[in-house]
């Protein structure tokens, strides 16, 4: 079984969390949205896309229709995250559509979903999931942002350089922009004792992977440590909102 909690603050600059997270224990499912948008949209589209994705995963099975198509490629459980994603895009367009208020929301998602000892992943943006062990921390998500647009086209480039571009975290694909999303899916084998960290970029964009396994190291407490991540990246300078979720995997 998966054991998860959650910290968001608001930080010490933004006015407003425009951070989302929501975990179900049952459904074995924790997701994590960053939203974005004027006249506290971004407040707006990360609850809608948390919420969707939450519904859709406990109302509907892997013999569900697929309005988006089906992947034959993934597995039946990650078709069925992968359109719980989609159907959070179309509510966050929709929703910007309908009012001027919320005219070009948007919202990064991380959604994890443990299924007899495998970890379903599907996201969009720049939040991110890592896997903690042996010391260090692995990123199984991929930014879609400039800079990682912009490696992954040239590995030959400084990634220091790319760290203080002005275009370093402009995102190249949010939930809510368009009619239709591409949602990045994977899966990764889960062991008993992994612990998984879901962040936001007011967390990981002042913490390394490097900072994030040695602060986790030595706590089995997840609230002590989803609220610790939040406060070093607060301590650390952040000036965004702070958000993580920490989960640890049991077999039962």
């Amino acid at each position: 079984m998966l054991r998860a909690f959650g910290v968001t603050d608001r930080g010490h600059v933004r006015p407003t969390n425009e951070d989302c997270f929501g975990i179900d224990p049952d459904l074995q499912l924790c997701v994590i949205a960053d939203g974005m948008g004027g006249h506290n949209a971004g407040e707006v589209a990360s609850r809608l896309a948390v919420e969707a994705v939450l519904d859709y995963v406990a109302n509907n099975s892997v013999t569900t229709p697929w309005p988006y198509g089906y992947d034959s490629g993934l597995s039946e459980r990650a078709n069925l995250l992968r359109t719980a994603v989609q159907v959070a895009n179309t509510r966050v367009f929709e929703a910007a559509a309908a009012s001027s208020d919320w005219t070009g929301m948007g919202t990064t998602i991380v959604a994890m979903l443990a299924w007899r000892d495998v970890m379903t992943v599907a996201h969009v943006g720049d939040s991110r999931l890592y896997v903690l062990g042996g010391g260090a921390a692995e990123q199984l998500t991929a930014d879609d942002s400039w800079a990682a647009v912009m490696l992954a086209r040239d590995s030959s480039l400084d990634p220091a350089i790319l760290k203080t571009h002005p275009m370093r975290n402009a995102l190249t694909s949010v939930i809510g922009a368009k009619p239709q999303v591409d949602v990045h899916v994977r899966e990764r084998a889960l062991t008993r004792g992994d612990l998984l960290v879901m962040t936001t970029d007011g967390v990981h964009g002042v913490l390394s992977a490097a900072t994030l396994a040695e602060t986790c190291a030595g706590s089995e407490d997840l609230q002590e440590l989803a609220g610790r991540l939040v406060r070093q990246a607060m301590d650390t300078g952040s000036r965004d909102n702070c958000t993580a979720v920490v989960a640890r995997y049991e077999r039962d």
